[in-house]
């Protein structure tokens, strides 16, 4: 499981000029299984993406074709995790720790 932080790096006039295709990229990401939660942060200086996958490097990819990434007006930090407890409706996302 990764958490995936985007803090803003340009003005929000530019963010919101980008975000009818990072709504898109969002979207597939979904669609593919890859994301399950995201959002703004509160204040509004970038968002959060929780995001399931067992490679890091592909996640690093993915973030990196977010319109937001590729016109350089977010920056990401990628976090990744165990996700040994989880609500009910995250059941099917439970991981074990190794060993």
């Amino acid at each position: 499981m990764f958490v995936l932080e985007l803090t803003y790096t340009a003005p929000v006039g530019h963010v919101d000029a980008l975000m009818t295709e990072h709504v898109a990229w969002l979207e597939k990401q979904y669609a593919a299984g890859v994301f399950i939660a995201s959002g703004r942060k509160n204040p509004r200086d970038g968002g959060v993406i929780l995001a399931v996958g067992d490679d890091r490097a592909v996640i690093e990819r993915i973030a990196a074709s977010d319109p937001f990434a590729a016109q350089e007006v977010c920056a990401y930090r990628i976090t990744e995790f165990l996700a040994t407890k989880t609500s009910d409706a995250l059941a099917p996302y439970r991981q074990q720790l190794p060993g």
